[in-house]
């Protein structure tokens, strides 16, 4: 057995599992897994992964296991992976590991948009956030609701990087509590709401609220007993390649900003 690290841009996917005629992060990890010769009929054997992140969220540490050859390194897995999908590290694992089960905890990260805010309210909502709470009103799930959560966030330019940590997240927990998050350290809602968000009793409906959008979380840590050995040629490819990505990303936002700044009022010099 062999356990893999995996890094991806999930906007492009419908979240990690697989599922028919979509394109997913597993779906791709498979696909490359046969194009180099490995057969299997549903999943290779032994095979889990440590999440199921939903369409649109990234990873820097989704991990696999599975019963792999040994030849299939982080490099190899890679080739035949789209250009946003990286294997990056691996490790030996015992024969009952499980990528799910043997977790001890993951964590999160958000990037919010936050260009100023009080360091004093952020704080109170972290607090009154973390510990153990019944977060029922925050899941899209009917059980396991229970989860001792640590949360924390620091600056970085004009973003907040706020970091959720627990054992496992029901399905939507982390991004509907960045929604709450985000309303409260905005003034939307006041210190209050936090609480009762947090309290037994359901919310009305209109007091509900979506998930925070999606593509601004990422899965950046999933720990285990055993640590990972990075592979320094797959590490160099995954970095070369997303930094060329993120250049696209700043020149695509260069032109919406030029857009933005220019609707309404000049357009240039004269040629």
């Amino acid at each position: 057995m062999r356990a893999y690290r995996v890094a991806y841009d999930g906007r492009a996917y419908h979240g990690f599992q697989r599922q028919p005629s979509l394109p997913t992060v597993e779906g791709a990890l498979f696909d490359a897994l046969a194009d180099h010769g490995i057969e299997f009929e549903d999943a290779p054997p032994g095979y889990a992964a440590a999440g199921r992140t939903d369409a649109g969220v990234s990873a820097l540490a989704q991990t696999i296991a599975f019963d792999a050859p040994a030849w299939l390194s982080p490099h190899a897995f890679t080739a035949y992976l789209p250009e946003d999908v990286h294997v990056w590290a691996s490790t030996p694992v015992p024969e009952d590991f499980h990528a799910t089960h043997h977790a001890r905890w993951r964590e999160y990260t958000y990037l919010l948009h936050a260009p100023s805010d009080d360091p004093e309210r952020r704080a109170e909502i972290e607090a009154r956030l973390a510990g153990e709470h019944d977060f029922h009103n925050l899941a899209a799930a009917d059980a396991g609701t229970v989860r001792d959560l640590t949360v924390r966030s620091d600056r970085t330019g004009e973003y907040l990087r706020v970091r959720v940590r627990a054992g496992g997240f029901p399905r939507q927990l982390v991004r509907r509590l960045l929604g709450l998050y985000d309303r409260v350290l905005r003034g939307d809602r006041d210190l209050a709401f936090v609480d009762r968000v947090l309290a037994p009793e359901p919310l009305p409906g209109p007091e509900g609220f979506p998930p925070a959008p999606a593509y601004p979380l990422v899965l950046t840590e999933v720990n285990y007993d055993q640590s990972f050995d990075p592979e320094p040629e797959a590490v160099e490819a995954a970095r070369t390649v997303f930094e060329r990505r993120a250049r696209a990303d700043r020149t695509r936002a260069a032109v919406g900003r030029t857009l933005q700044q220019g609707i309404g009022g000049s357009t240039g010099d004269n040629p």
